[in-house]
């Protein structure tokens, strides 16, 4: 993306907060957090504050810095070479696709409970039978509506947005004020203190989900340049976001735990039962039921606009070289067919997960885990990637940059590190609120297919060959192709420096005849 010229829109400090809301908030994950009670909050003031603001300050000076197209892969190419940005960009759509699996349990069960009586959708949310089919068949559902072109998905996701997370979120909020002042029985654990019990590691393994709550961030953050002040105006729309996340996060999450005991707490069905239970406060049970249809609207919506969206930065990438032929067909929509093709092959295979593991809940669990796991890990690399670029390319112009300096770079890295790793070792811990099989299989099957998803592009990139390189395919070089250096050496190019288009040419056929 280039900064916007003349009379072209730019996007207020405003507009950016509730693009990051929008693009972060999800309820599907509130549930896990309700056992908790008050130290729910200190579980998600605790990944604001270690996540999402460092990752998003972080985001925000790479993609004004590098605003030509490739995003993730751009960033940490610039700073470690093609390799590194291959498997960043890998892990991302990989992230996506594990996440895929865990969204359409989830709203299995949202459809599970549109039915009548509550005894009979939470015996048919349980059936992994009935799950697996829903999984299945609304994924290639919405794969084969993505084929039809991006407009129809883009319909599906705005109205699926607005229904199925704004409205349910309110509600949810609005209906938790209410069953209080109404002075029906309250189930939240008010014994559970603010700060948790760090002695028993199983019993906040699901905390660790709560990092992935905060995703996202690296794909608004390249609306930066976007923004007319943003080394004002950025900061201004983090923290204004962050306090709108924050308080439908937690008065949700609360909302929950006040009508579910806590022992009955499903981490699939608890969302849905509380919608019942608060409607049922007020004599009309029946639109839980209504919201349960709300709810599996939005994961439709939500699904169809994300199943092309990581894909298409990948196309995009592997039309550069990095992926063969036979996977860069599109259709005469512009759609990535095969790629589709491939991640809803993916997709299937992960959602036989649920025929191996205990339960739903087990296998929401592990794929959920395995998911953030992934994400942790791209997420340390562009950590890495923006203290690298800070010292090699020192005088490239930034739209935005860090608050404070080299202080300021070393405090974001070392906050966000620290937090995505304790997330990342947290996640290998069995939750002891759920049955996942024995420790060992649920490390085990953590560890392979992590170890899996990350070997998988690096045997493509090692088994690259010139001919996968699309000559219609018009992808900037990097700065250090066109400068002549290699990605560990520091730029010469003084401030403000333009390269002209002699020498990015140059590198373009440096780079074809490489290859």
């Amino acid at each position: 993306m280039n900064h916007p010229k003349g009379g072209a829109r730019q996007i207020s400090m405003m507009a950016m907060a509730i693009m990051i809301v929008t693009t972060i908030v999800s309820m599907r994950g509130l549930a896990s957090q309700a056992e908790f009670g008050f130290t729910s909050i200190f579980y998600y003031v605790l990944a604001a504050l270690v996540f999402l603001v460092p990752y998003a300050l972080v985001c925000a000076e790479l993609a004004s810095t590098y605003t030509r197209s490739g995003g993730v892969f751009r960033w940490v190419s610039e700073a470690f070479g093609t390799r590194m940005g291959w498997l960043s960009m890998y892990l991302d759509w990989q992230m996506v696709v594990i996440w895929f699996p865990a969204v359409l349990m989830f709203g299995a069960v949202s459809l599970a409970y549109i039915f009548w009586p509550e005894a009979f959708d939470a015996r048919l949310a349980g059936n992994r039978v009935y799950t697996l089919i829903i999984v299945l068949g609304v994924y290639w559902v919405c794969t084969f509506n993505t084929f039809r072109g991006m407009k129809y998905a883009n319909k599906l996701s705005t109205l699926g947005g607005l229904c199925g997370t704004i409205i349910p979120a309110a509600v949810l909020i609005i209906m938790g004020v209410v069953y209080l002042l109404l002075g029906k029985t309250v189930y939240l654990p008010v014994d559970k203190p603010f700060w948790p019990d760090f002695s028993h590691f199983s019993t906040i393994v699901l905390a660790a989900s709560i990092f992935l709550f905060f995703a996202g961030m690296e794909i608004q953050a390249v609306q930066v340049p976007g923004m007319k002040n943003p080394s004002r105006d950025f900061p201004k729309s983090v923290l204004v976001a962050t306090l709108i996340i924050l308080a439908i996060f937690i008065l949700g999450t609360l909302a929950i735990g006040v009508v579910i005991p806590e022992s009955k707490i499903n981490l699939l069905q608890s969302l849905l039962v509380a919608y019942n239970d608060l409607w049922a406060s007020i004599g009309a049970p029946w639109l839980g039921n209504v919201m349960a249809v709300l709810i599996t609207f939005g994961v439709l919506g939500q699904v169809s606009v994300v199943i092309a969206g990581p894909s298409t930065g990948l196309l995009a990438v592997g039309k550069a070289g990095f992926l063969p032929r036979s996977l860069q067909h599109t259709n005469k929509n512009g759609i990535q067919t095969t790629i589709l093709y491939v991640q809803a092959a993916i997709v299937s295979l992960l959602s036989l997960v649920l025929v191996l593991l205990p339960s739903v809940e087990s296998a929401y669990q592990i794929l959920s885990q395995m998911s953030t796991i992934i994400y942790l890990i791209m997420v340390v690399i562009i950590y890495t990637a923006f203290v690298r670029l800070r010292h090699t390319a020192p005088n490239k112009s930034r739209g935005f940059r860090v608050p404070g300096g080299k202080f300021g770079m070393w405090l974001v890295t070392v906050v966000g590190i620290a937090g995505a790793v304790l997330a990342g070792v947290l996640s290998f811990v069995p939750p002891s609120q759920i049955k996942t099989g024995t420790p060992a299989v649920y490390v085990g099957v953590l560890i392979v297919g992590v170890a899996v998803f990350i070997a998988v592009p690096l045997i493509v990139y090692a088994r690259r060959k010139k001919s996968w390189r699309d000559a219609n395919a018009s992808f900037y070089p990097f700065d250090w192709q066109i400068e002549g250096r290699t990605p560990d050496q520091v730029s010469k190019w003084p401030a403000g420096y333009q390269p002209t288009e002699a020498q990015v040419q140059a590198a373009v056929n440096k780079e074809n005849d490489d290859k």
